[in-house]
C-alpha cells in the first residue's frame, strides 16, 4: 500500500509541536506586563480550549472568513478579562500572539520527518494561516515542500475543503496521500475523503490529564508510536 503514497498531509499543532508546552515555558517572560504571576499551564488550556468554537463561527458561515492568527488574538484578548489581567500595550499584547508562531517541536520531528521526506512530499494540512506556519516551520524546523490546509481553502477542518484541496493543489488523489496526525477525529473525516491515515501518538498534547486521543481508535492505514517509528512502516531509511 505504501508504495501507492506520493505525498504525507500532517496535522501540525499537537501532532508536529508541542503547544502546551511551549506556551507555559514561554508564558512567565509576559508575567510583569500582565501585571501578575499567571498560572500559565490554566492559561494555555483556556486559550487552546476557544480554538473549536472560534473556528465554528467561519465553519458554520455566522462569520466569513478568518485567519487563524486573527481568531487566537481575539481569543487572547477574551482570556486577559476573564483572568483579571492588566491589559498591555499593543506591541506585547502581539508578541504573546506570536508565542503560536514560536511552538517547539517534539523530540521525534527533525529526524522523522527528515527520514519521510526522502521518500515523500510533505505537505502541512493545518488549521493555521501560511504566515504563522511559515514562521513555525522556521522555527521549529519542519521541512515543507507545501504549506496548504486551511487558509488556500478559506475554510477550517473538519470541513472537507481543506482535505480536498490539499490533495488537488498537490495534483494527487486523496488516495495517493495520507493524512498524519494526532487526533482520531482529523483521521476520521481524512479517511470519509478517500485518504490514508496514520496515527501518530501524542499522549502528552493536553498535559498529564489528557484523556482524549491517547491511541488509535480506528483502523487507521498506520499506528505509530512517533515519526521515526512511522518513517520504519513505510520503507523510509
Amino acid at each position: 500500500m505504501a508504495g501507492s503514497v506520493k505525498a504525507l498531509c500532517f496535522d501540525v499543532f499537537g501532532t508536529l509541536v508541542d503547544w502546551r508546552g511551549s506556551i507555559i515555558a514561554r508564558g512567565p517572560r509576559f508575567d510583569r506586563a500582565l501585571g501578575r504571576e499567571v498560572d500559565w499551564a490554566a492559561f494555555a488550556d483556556a486559550w487552546r480550549g476557544l480554538y473549536q468554537p472560534s473556528m465554528e463561527e467561519v465553519r458554520s458561515g455566522r462569520r466569513e472568513w478568518t485567519v487563524l492568527d486573527r481568531l487566537h488574538r481575539e481569543s487572547l484578548e477574551r482570556l486577559i478579562g476573564e483572568f483579571s489581567l492588566k491589559r498591555p500595550d499593543e506591541a506585547t499584547l502581539e508578541r504573546l500572539n506570536r508565542a503560536w508562531h514560536e511552538l517547539d517541536p517534539w523530540p521525534d520531528v527533525a529526524r522523522g520527518m527528515a527520514r519521510l521526506k526522502s521518500k515523500y512530499i510533505l505537505a502541512a494540512l493545518s488549521n493555521g494561516n501560511v504566515a504563522l506556519l511559515v514562521d513555525l516551520a522556521r522555527h521549529a524546523g519542519l521541512p515543507w515542500d507545501a504549506i496548504l490546509g486551511a487558509e488556500p481553502a478559506r475554510q477550517y477542518k473538519p470541513r472537507s475543503e481543506p482535505y480536498l484541496a490539499t490533495a488537488s493543489m498537490l495534483g494527487l488523489a486523496p488516495c495517493e496521500c495520507v493524512m498524519v496526525a494526532a487526533h482520531n477525529g482529523d483521521l476520521v473525516k481524512a479517511a470519509s475523503l478517500g485518504f490514508r491515515t496514520a496515527f501518530i501518538a501524542r499522549p502528552r498534547e493536553y498535559g498529564p490529564r489528557q484523556r482524549t486521543d491517547l491511541k488509535a481508535e480506528n483502523d487507521y492505514d498506520f499506528v505509530a508510536a512517533d515519526l521515526n517509528d512511522l518513517a520504519d512502516r513505510m520503507g523510509c531509511r
